[in-house]
């Protein structure tokens, strides 16, 4: 139990929590009602294991850059808690579970699939040659909306009328990167002394924090445009409850360095403001129900 226990510290299980709601937004959005209990364990257990399967990547691939930083050294890898083999072992169940998740789905989930799986293995890598990589850490979680919505569907046709869902995804990808530069705050001596690429490193904090707030100004912009295109009634009364989240998340990080206030806008603020957009989908599609 404790190995176990320390397995699910080893890929931050509670991180699921950013963007398994935009998931189930996805399929939500394209079912216009609740989906059937298979296909909301199929999309949890091929997100998870995706999700498991790119972050283990991160793990393997930075576990020599991780040992050199004082704040990193202590993970599983580098302190030796979990072997190279028991980390292979973990993606390589992940990604199994994952494929095998989306072959249960659909014929248009499998043969997608391998899309996601290879930007997350990319992804890891790009820190040491640009500072996009925000963003394209952003790209991985903006596949949730749009794997949900195939999901239902078995197609993808983003000129038609999954722009709604590709509308998602975009601002996904801009609220991820814009929260991945704050917590990149943290490293920002560090990643200067070992070439390493983040906006806080190459342009600084206040910079940093500037293109954080840009980016989640865009998130919000592109989101309340996908309901309103939905033609959502209730949903855009939650509206107000995330830019409120998204301001609290701003405002307690204005300083950058603070390391306790950068990781309540990393995991809580950031969770909470997923789980609301979810909680707005789920209440419009139960009024258009009723």
């Amino acid at each position: 139990m404790q190995r176990i226990r320390m397995y699910l510290d080893f890929i931050k299980i509670e991180h699921t929590l950013f963007a398994l709601p935009f998931a189930y937004a996805g399929a939500f959005l394209a079912a216009k009602g609740i989906i059937e209990l298979k296909l909301a364990i199929l999309v949890f257990t091929a997100f998870t294991g995706l999700r498991t399967a790119a972050m283990t990547f991160n793990r393997i691939i930075d576990r020599e850059i991780d040992a050199r930083n004082p704040r990193t050294a202590s993970r599983h890898l580098p302190a030796g808690l979990i072997s190279l083999r028991e980390a292979y072992t973990i993606a390589f169940i992940a990604l199994a579970v994952y494929f095998v998740s989306a072959a249960l789905i659909n014929t248009t989930a499998l043969m997608l699939s391998p899309i996601p799986a290879v930007t997350a293995y990319i992804y890891p890598y790009l820190k040491r040659f640009t500072c996009l990589c925000h963003y394209v850490l952003g790209l991985n979680l903006a596949f949730a909306p749009l794997g949900g919505w195939i999901a239902v569907t078995d197609s993808i046709d983003v000129f038609g009328s999954e722009f709604i869902p590709t509308l998602v995804g975009v601002a996904v990808m801009f609220w991820v990167a814009g929260f991945d530069m704050i917590y990149g705050l943290q490293d920002v001596d560090f990643d200067r002394k070992n070439s390493l690429h983040s906006v806080g490193a190459h342009f600084g904090v206040k910079a940093a924090l500037w293109l954080s707030r840009l980016s989640h100004i865009v998130f919000f912009t592109i989101i309340s445009l996908a309901l309103l295109l939905y033609d959502a009634k209730v949903a855009v009364f939650f509206l107000p409850l995330i830019a409120a989240l998204l301001f609290y998340e701003h405002f307690i990080v204005r300083s950058g360095y603070d390391e306790a206030k950068i990781q309540i806008a990393f995991f809580y603020t950031n969770a909470l403001v997923s789980a609301t957009l979810l909680l707005a989908i789920f209440a419009e599609i139960i009024a258009r129900v009723v």
